[in-house]
C-alpha cells in the first residue's frame, strides 16, 4: 500500500478511535452528571414540599387525600416531576397521580430511613410507575414527631431521554471532529510525501543503504555537518585521513572541535564552495573540496571531501608522463611524415640512388642516435624520454646536445622514477620554450645526465634570455612564468616539489650558452644500484 495511502487510513483510524472512545466517555460522563442533577433536583423538592405549613394541617384533616392530593399535584405540575406521592408513617398513600392508587401501600421498600431515622436523601427503586430516582423527605408536626413522607420522582425513561438529546449533539460532534481529523490525515499525508520526494520507505530505505555503501566505497575521506557546524556523517577513509580510531565516536561532535583549522563553518556561513584546497592535517598533506547544501535556498549543512594529495600528485606524475610521451610520439611521427614524402618525391622523380641514400643516412643517423642516447643513459626509462626530447627538439628546428659527459646508469630502485621523468620533461620543455623566439642557428639546449656513485647530477641549459634576477629568490616558491596566460608558472613549482621529494638539491644560474643554467643533485643512498 502507498504510503500516502498508508497515512491517511492510520490517520482517519486513530482519529476516528480517539473521538469515537472519547464520545463514549462523555456521554457517560454526562449522564452521571444528568442523574446527579436530577436526584439533587428530586431531594430539593421533597425536602421544601415537606416543610410547607398547608401539608402538615392536611394532615390533620378527617380526609387527608381530598387536601392533599390537589397540592401534590399543583406541585408536581409547577417541577416537572413524574409523581408526588405523600404517604403517611405507615406508608399508606395520601397522594398518587393515578388517583385509584391512593390509599395503598407505597412501593419501593426505600422509606425506612426517612420515617425511622427521619433522614432526607436520593433513592433509586423500582416504583408503581417504573424505575425512578426519588428524593425522600420525612414530614414533621409541631412536636417534631414523624408524621409522614414524601416523595418525589423522575422516571429513569424520561431521565434516558434526555442523555439521548445530548447524545446526538455527541454524535454530531464525533462526525465532525472524525471529518476534519480525516481532511488533516490526508494533507499530512500528502505534506509528508511531498517532503520524501514522492519516495516510498523501501525506496528511501534502499537509497540510504546505496549511499551508505557508496560513501564507504569512495577512497576520499567525506564528513558531513549540519547547519550548526555539528559532524552528521564520516566514512571509514575520513578516519583513516584523520588518523582516528573507528572506535571514535565524531558524529554529534561539532567540526572545529575535531579539526581546529577547517574552514566548513565559514562555507555554512558565505554558502560559497572552496575547491581543490591544500591542508595539513594531523602532519598530512591533503587536497580538500568543500561545498555547502542546499535545501530550498537555505543552507542546511555542508560536505568536506579530502584526499592525500601524494595521490593527486601520483595521477599528475603518470599524466605528465602520457604527456611526455605523446609529444615525442607526436614529433617523431611528424618527422616520419615528412621523410616518407620525400622518399615519395624522390621516387616519382625517378631518383632512385638518392632515395636510397636518403633512406640510409636517416637509418645510421637515428640507430646512431639510438646508440649514443643507450651507451650515455643505460636506464631504459630515462633513456626513452630522451630520445623522445631529440625527435620534439627536431621538430621544432632546436639543437638539443646531450653532453658527452653524460654517464648514468641504472636508477636505483628507491627512487621513484616518474618524478625524474616529471623533472626532465618539464625543465627540457622550458628550455625548448626559453628558445623559440631566438632565430634557428641560436637556438640551443644541451643536457647533462651523470652518476658518479654518490649522487645523479641533472644540467638543463638553454640559449636563451635567462631569469631576471628579482625573480630568482621566489622562483620555486610559487607560481612565476615569464609567459602569457592563466595556466602558467606550474612547471618550475612541479620541479622543486618534485626534486624534495628525491630528497635533493635545485640551482640556478646563468649557463655558458647565455641562458638560464638549472642544476639538480640528488644523492644516491639507499642500497645503491640494482
Amino acid at each position: 500500500m502507498p504510503l500516502q495511502r498508508r497515512i491517511f487510513i492510520y490517520g482517519a483510524l486513530f482519529i476516528s478511535t480517539v473521538m469515537v472512545l472519547a464520545g463514549i466517555s462523555f456521554y457517560f460522563t454526562i449522564s452521571d452528571a444528568i442523574e446527579e442533577q436530577v436526584g439533587k433536583r428530586a431531594l430539593a423538592i421533597a425536602v421544601t414540599s415537606a416543610e410547607r405549613q398547608d401539608i402538615k394541617d392536611g394532615f390533620k384533616e378527617t380526609d387527608p387525600s381530598s387536601v392533599l392530593q390537589p397540592i401534590a399535584e399543583l406541585i408536581r405540575e409547577q417541577t416537572g416531576a413524574e409523581y408526588i406521592v405523600i404517604g403517611n408513617k405507615n406508608g399508606i398513600r395520601y397522594t398518587h397521580p393515578i388517583e385509584e392508587r391512593i390509599g395503598k401501600m407505597m412501593v419501593g421498600d426505600d422509606n425506612a430511613r426517612a420515617l425511622s431515622f427521619g433522614d432526607s436523601y436520593i433513592s433509586e427503586a423500582t416504583g408503581s410507575l417504573g424505575p425512578a430516582l426519588r428524593g425522600k423527605a420525612p414530614i414533621f408536626d409541631e412536636n417534631g414527631a414523624i408524621i409522614g413522607v414524601i416523595s418525589v420522582g423522575f422516571l429513569k425513561t424520561n431521565i434516558t431521554s434526555i442523555f439521548l438529546e445530548y447524545a446526538d449533539s455527541i454524535i454530531a460532534i464525533v462526525l465532525i471532529a472524525i471529518l476534519i481529523g480525516a481532511l488533516g490525515s490526508m494533507f499530512l499525508a500528502r505534506n509528508i510525501k511531498k517532503i520524501l520526494f514522492g519516495l516510498e520507505p523501501e525506496e528511501i530505505a534502499n537509497l540510504y543503504t546505496e549511499r551508505n555503501a557508496l560513501i564507504e566505497s569512495v577512497r576520499e575521506g567525506i564528513l558531513m555537518v549540519d547547519k550548526a557546524g555539528d559532524i552528521t556523517m564520516a566514512n571509514v577513509s575520513a578516519y583513516e585521513f584523520l588518523s582516528l580510531s573507528k572506535e571514535t565516536e565524531l558524529i554529534g561532535k561539532p567540526v572545529d572541535k575535531v579539526l581546529p583549522n577547517t574552514l566548513l563553518p565559514q562555507v555554512l556561513q558565505t554558502g560559497e564552495a572552496q575547491l581543490d584546497r591544500p591542508m595539513i592535517i594531523r602532519g598530512k598533506k591533503l587536497i580538500v573540496n568543500r561545498i555547502p547544501i542546499h535545501l530550498k535556498n537555505e543552507i542546511i549543512g555542508a560536505v568536506s571531501s579530502f584526499r592525500l594529495q601524494s595521490d593527486i600528485e601520483g595521477l599528475r606524475n603518470e599524466l605528465t608522463q602520457v604527456r611526455q610521451y605523446a609529444n615525442a610520439l607526436r614529433a617523431q611521427t611528424h618527422e616520419h611524415q615528412n621523410f616518407l614524402y620525400t622518399i615519395s618525391g624522390l621516387i616519382q622523380l625517378n631518383s632512385l640512388e638518392e632515395a636510397m641514400q636518403l633512406i640510409h643516412n636517416e637509418t645510421e643517423e637515428q640507430q646512431s642516435l639510438v646508440k649514443f642516447v643507450t651507451e650515455r643513459v643505460q636506464d631504459p626509462f630515462l633513456g626513452g624520454i630522451v630520445i623522445g626530447l631529440f625527435n620534439r627538439a627536431r621538430e621544432l628546428k632546436v639543437k638539443f646536445i646531450l653532453d658527452e659527459e653524460s654517464s648514468l646508469r641504472k636508477l636505483p630502485s628507491h627512487l621513484e622514477k616518474s618524478l625524474f621523468v616529471s623533472v626532465l620533461g618539464n625543465l627540457v620543455t622550458n628550455a625548448f620554450e626559453a628558445v623559440e623566439k631566438l632565430s634557428e642557428s641560436e637556438r640551443i639546449v644541451r643536457l647533462l645526465l651523470s652518476d658518479n656513485g654518490s649522487e645523479i647530477l641533472i644540467e638543463v641549459e638553454d640559449s636563451g634570455d635567462g631569469v631576471d634576477a628579482e625573480i630568482l629568490s621566489t622562483l620555486f616558491k610559487k607560481r612565476i612564468s615569464t609567459k602569457a596566460g592563466d595556466d602558467r608558472g606550474f612547471g618550475l613549482l612541479k620541479v622543486y616539489e618534485n626534486v624534495q621529494d628525491l630528497q635533493g638539491e635545485i640551482a640556478m644560474e646563468t649557463g655558458d650558452l647565455g641562458g638560464a643554467l638549472f642544476i639538480i643533485s640528488i644523492k644516491i643512498g639507499g642500497n645503491g644500484h640494482d
